[in-house]
């Protein structure tokens, strides 16, 4: 496939959602069934292109392809703004990731969203946020990034408050862009510095660029933490994390969609696509923010009961693995685990999705509407009832537990593997290596916690589990597909050797040497990350037996006691279950002490200035013209004008008395005049 051929793909899978959201937005409700089928056609063409794109990949088999195409957008003189894409292996893995998934998505949403009262609406926005997303995958400069960021945000804003009656998902919604805006500030100022120092978006140029000198020491380093702290906001990580569980709220397909591979994946795929530009300093910020994320959303996900909340802290701490292989210099496991982790989040955020629409249609029934659909205290036994989706979220927390056979075991050792390679040559970082082993141990338990508390033991409610039964084939397909797609062998190919990441990812998808000098090769760093290989094997595999055991004696067989342990450890498990207080915190020291700020300079603003000074400007402004308009009419007008016009017209009326139109007053009048004339004259 020819470059222009790929450029013209590349379009088609841009535009092509942006066109059904026009459409649903325009005409939606007067199509037949509301236009789902524009949103659905649209994105399975960009399905098709993704996959005719990916099969070009593979049969090239060049893992430094690379294709550029730009347009000058803007150009006035030393500025110049350019639109373009870029295409390499990255941007086509990505670009099918993002069309599987929202295909997928599309596809549940037909029966999960149906008779809902914004249906087209909700289908629409799909159509946006897909636009949005494939546009930070194709931008081949930061301008052109920032400003489909930006439209990520918004979209991302209107599908989590779909349900904007429910004050939670207004303000879930609200959360979420608010949250976001403060880390863009930091993505803004990181993409200004760059252009600043090297007047160019385009990452080429800013690799060229950095390469030479052009920029480098504490600017570059600003540079670079302020890029990742737009990164932080996107991807949930520690501290502004907040947004994400809340962003549950939504829809669940539109938490599989934004929160299993794209939204949340934008991060990452940023840090990814710029590392080669991160110095020795930020890529040591990155390494500890994304592993202390791991373990830390670990830590909560553990003791949660809403099933969804459990695959939000999930996803976070998956995030925060993706952020610790970048950190240290192993990103392009980071990718592949961004990859694959889309696949068996996706299933197990459509899994919940299945279970939580079978309890809500069956509480429904039974005119029950205190009980909480999503709590997996309220759920047990579903196992025989729903087959398909007990099996194939089974498939799921199988592949992201890390167990050999599954897709997850395979990005998980690499990730691990450059962690610990990177800890032995860096001892005095010692604490990376035990985050991510530590978060592998925590997710095999929590995982199966999940699994044996929805599907196994006896049924919470016996009453309503006669009435519950699997979900219709559009739901299931998606989940079947997706864990079929959390098989090792699809990303294994040609090879089939299981315990090994060797196959057509890593061989074309290729880390780049690092531009800023000092830092470690890409040869340097898969050398170490090859000697670490069997190490990480062994242990990650018994990390994940062991949790996956803790789980199974703790929740299905009822060996150990999780109340009892959960008394023992109150405090921690307060502190867990609570989410570490985040919330109430930023609540109590930062949401309240700039509102009482806000409200004082409200009050500085509005009682003082705006009320004082203003409205007595306003005050002196307007008496002074009432003196002058009194002046002028009174003084001027009425006085001087209009007593000149009536002088004049008085002057007239005398005049048109003596105007009497008849001849012999006129030789008198003349008469008079000569008499008067010779009588000064004789003086």
């Amino acid at each position: 496939m020819t470059g222009d051929m790929l450029i013209n793909y590349a379009l088609a899978i841009l535009f092509l959602p942006l066109l059904s959201f026009i459409i649903l937005i325009l005409a939606g409700k007067r199509l037949p069934r509301q236009g789902d089928w524009v949103a659905i056609g649209s994105v399975l063409i960009t399905l098709v292109l993704s996959l005719a794109m990916f099969g070009s990949m593979l049969l090239s088999h060049d893992p430094g392809f690379s294709h550029e195409a730009s347009i000058d957008w803007m150009d006035l003189g030393a500025f110049r703004i350019e639109m373009g894409f870029l295409i390499d292996n990255i941007t086509i893995v990505m670009l099918l990731v993002v069309a599987l998934i929202s295909t997928m998505t599309h596809v549940f949403s037909i029966k999960y969203m149906e008779g809902d009262i914004r249906y087209s609406r909700y289908y629409a926005y799909l159509g946006l946020f897909t636009f949005s997303m494939n546009g930070i995958v194709l931008a081949n400069n930061l301008f052109s990034l920032y400003i489909c960021w930006e439209l990520v945000g918004v979209s991302s804003y209107l599908l989590i408050g779909h349900w904007f009656e429910k004050d939670s998902a207004a303000d879930a919604g609200k959360k979420a862009f608010l949250t976001n805006r403060v880390s863009d500030i930091g993505l803004f100022i990181g993409v200004m510095l760059i252009f600043t120092a090297l007047g160019t978006f385009n990452y080429g140029e800013i690799f060229q660029g950095v390469a030479q000198g052009d920029i480098a020491g504490t600017l570059l380093t600003l540079a670079g933490i302020g890029l990742f702290i737009g990164a932080i906001g996107k991807s949930a990580q520690f501290p502004l994390h907040i947004w994400l569980p809340d962003a549950m709220e939504g829809p669940t397909p539109v938490s599989a969609l934004m929160h299993a591979a794209t939204m949340v994946a934008a991060g990452v795929f940023l840090s990814v696509r710029l590392f080669p530009i991160f110095t020795s300093e930020v890529l040591l910020f990155i390494a500890y923010v994304g592993g202390f994320t791991a373990i830390f959303a670990a830590t909560i996900a553990i003791t949660q009961n809403d099933i969804k909340k459990v695959l939000a802290y999930s996803t976070v701490s998956q995030l925060g693995y993706m952020i610790l292989a970048v950190g240290t210099g192993a990103y392009i496991a980071g990718f592949f685990h961004l990859v694959t982790h889309a696949m068996f989040k996706a299933c197990l955020f459509y899994g919940s999705g299945s279970v939580i629409h079978a309890m809500h249609h069956t509480l429904q029934k039974k005119h029950d509407h205190d009980t909480d659909p999503q709590d997996m205290r309220n759920m047990g036994g579903l196992k025989s009832k729903m087959p398909v989706t007990h099996w194939t979220m089974v498939v799921a927390a199988l592949a992201i537990s890390g167990v050999p056979l599954f897709s997850g075991f395979l990005s998980k050792d690499a990730i691990l593997a450059g962690t610990l390679a990177f800890g032995a040559h860096h001892p005095q970082h010692f604490l990376l290596p035990i985050f991510g082993f530590g978060a592998a141990l925590i997710t095999a338990f929590y995982m199966f916690r999940l699994i044996f508390m929805t599907f196994h033991n006896e049924p919470k409610f016996p009453e309503l589990y006669d009435d519950i039964h699997e979900s219709p084939k559009e739901m299931t397909f998606p989940l079947v597909l997706l864990s079929t797609l959390s098989i090792f062998i699809f990303y294994t190919l040609p090879y089939f050797n299981p315990l090994s990441d060797h196959g057509w990812f890593m061989e074309l998808v290729k880390a780049k040497d690092s531009m800023v000098p000092g830092n470690p090769s890409a040869h340097e760093i898969a050398e170490g990350m090859h000697h670490s290989h069997t190490a990480t094997m062994i242990l990650s595999v018994l990390l994940a037996a062991l949790g996956i055991f803790l789980s199974w004696s703790v929740y299905l067989k009822k060996r150990i006691s999780a109340d009892a342990w959960a008394e023992k450890l109150t405090p921690y498990y307060n502190l867990s279950l609570n989410k570490y207080f985040f919330d109430e915190n930023y609540d109590k020291y930062l949401y309240q002490p700039l509102l009482r700020l806000a409200e004082r300079i409200s009050f500085i603003d509005w009682d003082l200035y705006d009320k004082y000074f203003i409205n007595g400007f306003g005050r002196v402004t307007k008496w002074l013209s009432f003196l002058t308009g009194r002046t002028d009419y009174d003084g001027l007008d009425q006085t001087i004008v209009d007593g000149l016009g009536r002088s004049i017209s008085k002057a007239g009326s005398s005049l048109k008395e003596v105007q009497t139109g008849r001849l012999q007053n006129y030789m008198l009048f003349a008469l008079f005049g000569v008499v008067i004339i010779l009588i000064f004259q004789s003086f």
